[in-house]
């Protein structure tokens, strides 16, 4: 008996998104584009057990056999060049195989107080639950050093945030200045980024980003109506209407590049493509916009939500192309696939690296796993003035990879996410090896959308 032998829903996927019909060998990072003759019978494969004479035989009486058989040679070809059918050669290696214990970037937690009082923000009024403090300077060299001194890195990452780390500019820019004359000392390079809700965004701080090639994250939401309904100065005053021009002047002064502008959807504006799409009309070309992660009761979602969320995805999908296609120029985060190449192994299997290669630093010096953990004292994991502490709980992290989640280790999309949040996962399924199932579906959805944008965009 003569049969083709795979895990079905593991390692391979199909989908089909307007005209075509896409096949994915996981394992490979293949992509294909089927005709409805071969979907058919990778169907009727799937249903059973991989039999190719007996698919076939439920087929014939759609298809010639010929052409059956044609399509079985051509499957047969693909598994035999190591595209198609592959199995998962990582699957087997042992945990320690995908460890990258060196410290590799740190979120420098410069304020913990805010300008703004955003409705979703997991910081709250930018405190993280504790005291509005703002970060030293010699906390924060102390945290370079624990950076320069963990890590046997040449290129290294420091990202300033918040609250909202442009109340501490001075701070900020002592510590870049810092980090680049300690850091060439040592061999090594920091590429510094900082996140900013555009408030204090002026002259003087424009030119000290570009003067260092520091790139920025830009908080904005969308639309006036959608922005404004979370994104709140003050009594209720409209934030939208101070920080757009700011935001057009920053990157007009860098080119147009070297930036992204960050957004939040949330359960009032499930319309989120007309957003994307605004900041396109605004002419802001590098955006990314992330599904809120909170309780429903106001702006998180429920699992009835998906569906309609799905289909904006799609929308926003042949949106972008219509756009492309126009001479537009396009960089939505969320779409970029690669499908020539990807990021290397531990990062595939493991994500982020909140724990064990990536930490934020609160105003103390205090160590978490990342910034989303900051102030829970369940995940404190240190300082940097004596160093980790918590190597159980690093270890822990370090655990938490693909291979020992028994939902993602099963999972067709396990080396496009790696695994998801562990935050959210944490936050919402109490346990980081269990994903956070809603932004699972979103994730699953986002990557199919990405991959006909880059097969249309690139190929078709």
């Amino acid at each position: 008996m003569e049969t083709i032998r795979t895990d079905w829903n593991r390692d391979i996927h199909k989908f089909k998104f307007e005209e075509l019909h896409i096949l994915l060998d996981i394992n490979s990072g293949s992509v294909h584009i089927i005709d409805e003759a071969t979907w058919d019978l990778l169907e009727a494969l799937e249903k059973l057990d991989g039999n190719i004479s007996l698919a076939i035989r439920e087929l014939h009486h759609r298809y010639p056999r010929e052409e059956l058989w044609a399509i079985v040679s051509q499957l047969k070809s693909l598994s035999e060049q190591e595209l198609l059918f592959t199995s998962d050669s990582w699957a087997w290696r042992r945990a320690d195989k995908f460890s990258d214990d060196r410290v590799k970037s740190l979120c420098l937690h410069v304020s913990h107080d805010c300008n703004m009082r955003c409705g979703y923000c997991f910081a709250g009024d930018g405190s993280f639950g504790g005291d509005k403090s703002l970060m030293s300077g010699d906390v924060g060299e102390a945290a370079i050093d624990f950076l320069l001194e963990n890590s046997r890195r040449k290129h290294l990452e420091v990202d300033f945030f918040g609250g909202e780390p442009l109340l501490n500019f001075d701070v900020v820019e002592h510590l870049t200045e810092y980090g680049i004359r300690e850091a060439e000392e040592k061999g090594k390079i920091i590429r510094f980024t900082l996140t900013t809700n555009c408030l204090l965004l002026d002259e003087r701080v424009m030119d000290y980003l570009d003067k260092y090639s520091m790139q920025v994250i830009l908080s904005l939401d969308g639309r006036r109506e959608t922005n404004d309904r979370v994104r709140m100065v003050g009594m209720g005053k409209s934030s939208y209407d101070i920080i757009v021009p700011k935001i057009l002047d920053l990157t007009q002064s860098r080119g147009y590049d070297n930036y992204y502008v960050r957004g939040t959807y949330t359960r009032k504006n499930m319309d989120f493509s007309d957003d994307v799409f605004h900041l396109m009309d605004l002419g802001l070309e590098h955006i990314s916009l992330e599904p809120v992660v909170a309780p429903p009761e106001e702006f998180g979602f429920t699992r009835e939500d998906i569906p309609k969320l799905e289909k904006e995805y799609e929308i926003l999908t042949l949106g972008l192309l219509e756009r492309l296609k126009g001479g537009e120029e396009v960089d939505f985060f969320h779409f970029n696939i690669d499908f020539s190449g990807g990021p290397c192994i531990p990062r595939i299997v493991r994500g982020c690296s909140a724990g064990v290669g990536y930490f934020a630093v609160d105003p103390s010096g205090d160590l978490y796993p990342c910034h989303q953990f900051v102030g829970d004292k369940n995940y404190w994991m240190g300082d940097v003035f004596s160093g980790l502490q918590k190597h159980k709980l690093q270890e822990e992290f370090q655990q938490a990879h693909i291979y020992n989640k028994p939902l993602c280790k099963g999972c067709w999309a396990r080396f496009y996410c790696s695994g998801g949040c562990h935050a959210n996962a944490s936050a919402y399924m109490g346990s980081l090896d269990e994903p956070y199932d809603i932004a699972c579906s979103l994730q699953k959805k986002r990557i199919e959308c990405g991959i006909y944008y880059q097969l249309k965009k690139d190929f078709l």
